[in-house]
């Protein structure tokens, strides 16, 4: 047995500037593992709860140390002297330290930067890959990326699109490298047409261009077509496109309002949609452009408008349950049985262990639905997710844009472990 002789928290900055939380795990043996958790802007209500200060003179409400002291204080001596390679165990003790559904109590913040931590300084002791420790022998399939390629919605400042991410799929590439050429190379194309015609190239959130595209959500698709075409790729064939609709955000009383990003006071009769209108406006897109995969198409409450959208198109397209699932098994479990959405947004701080994270990835996985690893728009350089997506052979990653040090973090973890499995590697194929 292998013990855990320390564990210190503190309080970091994010890639939006906002405090969170790192956790260092040192074993008897002083090796270290270390892991710090990231921050979603656009959250399903019911993720697991992240623990603030909400001390408004302080980083405006948005301090940890609250997180950091029931680390230092509560948790950590709990868990000295336990052996850090019984990674369930460890994550079982906190959830009852915790006694809350929602990990209220100590934040789930708090409790996921020492599980990924304990995993981390176990991989170091053992001296294997932390895809090799996580996964076993099998891992041996790089990811696809969907590369954000346009941020609106919540992620965007200056955009008035209502739709929070317009992503590029390499879809025909023969190495995670290759992909990741690709992706680059439609993502510069879009810079120069941007740039061409007056539009601003500064980034959102997760790094994806964010001008004020007056003419809506088909106007930056056109630009995006564009920009394929002018790589000298074929749209389908070799570059794809995922949307993710954040449909949470502006879904109120079953309806859904098109105009609520809109940066002038101006509303047009057909801002507001119906349920229905809405998904017939989805089908509609899938039928114009070379989409491939919608996440949260619809609001996290209407699962009767997921149910209508999944039989309306989901023989057709992926279709991503984000904030409707949550990572967590009893949501996604909700919509195995009434049969909604194809895929689930594996985001792990959205449940707060390693060991739920992969029960859910488990049971996704048991019902032939896709799992897609995920960051989150405020991030940080902890590249995990990267190791967790070959350790289960997920086959597709969203990870940001090709822009922005906490995104390239994660593409770069790939392209080391691409090269580090050698000739045993693959690139993930759509299917």
């Amino acid at each position: 047995m292998i013990k855990i002789k320390r564990i210190q928290a503190r309080q970091i900055l994010d890639s939006r500037g906002n405090p969170t939380v790192e956790v260092d795990v040192i074993t008897e043996n002083n090796i270290l593992g270390r892991a710090s958790v990231p921050s979603g802007a656009s959250k399903g209500k019911n993720e697991a709860f992240e623990l603030r200060d909400n001390k408004e003179n302080v980083f405006f409400g948005k301090g940890v140390l609250k997180a950091v002291k029931n680390v230092n204080d509560i948790i950590a001596p709990e868990l000295i002297g336990k052996s850090v390679l019984d990674q369930i165990c460890i994550d079982k003790l906190m959830l009852e330290l915790d006694g809350t559904k929602d990990k209220r109590r100590l934040g789930s913040n708090a409790i996921l930067a020492i599980s990924l931590a304990t995993v981390k300084a176990a991989s170091n002791e053992l001296d294997l890959p932390l895809y090799r420790y996580i996964g076993g022998v099998h891992p041996c399939f790089l990811p696809i990326p969907l590369i954000n390629i346009v941020n609106g919605g919540i992620h965007s400042n200056a955009s008035s699109i209502v739709f929070q991410e317009f992503m590029i799929v390499p879809m025909k590439a023969n190495s995670f490298g290759e992909a990741i050429q690709m992706g680059h190379k439609v993502f510069y194309q879009l810079k120069n047409i941007l740039n061409k015609k007056g539009y601003s190239t500064n980034v959102g959130d997760e790094g994806g261009f964010s001008p004020n595209f007056n003419n809506g959500i088909e106007d930056v698709l056109d630009h995006i077509l564009e920009a394929i075409h002018t790589a000298n790729y074929e749209p389908y064939d070799q570059i794809a496109i995922a949307i993710d609709c954040a449909a949470s955000e502006f879904y109120r009383n079953d309806q859904y309002n098109y105009s609520k990003f809109e940066k002038s006071e101006k509303k047009t009769k057909n801002s507001i949609k119906s349920r229905e209108e809405h998904i017939n406006y989805l089908s509609y897109l899938i039928k114009k452009y070379p989409i491939i995969s919608i996440e949260d198409g619809m609001g996290q409450d209407d699962w009767e408008g997921w149910k209508l959208l999944t039989d309306e198109i989901g023989d057709k397209v992926q279709l991503v349950g984000d904030d409707l699932f949550v990572t967590q098994v009893n949501r996604l479990n909700k919509g195995i049985e009434k049969k909604v959405a194809n895929s689930i947004l594996i985001k792990l701080n959205q449940v707060g262990t390693l060991t739920e994270t992969i029960e859910t990835i488990n049971v996704a996985k048991e019902n032939k639905y896709k799992n897609i690893i995920s960051h989150r728009s405020g991030d940080t350089e902890d590249s995990f997710i990267s190791d967790l997506s070959v350790a289960f052979n997920i086959g597709q990653i969203k990870t940001g844009s090709l822009c922005r040090s906490e995104r390239i973090s994660k593409y770069n973890q790939l392209l080391r472990i691409e090269n580090n499995l050698g000739k045993y590697s693959f690139y993930s194929k759509w299917n």
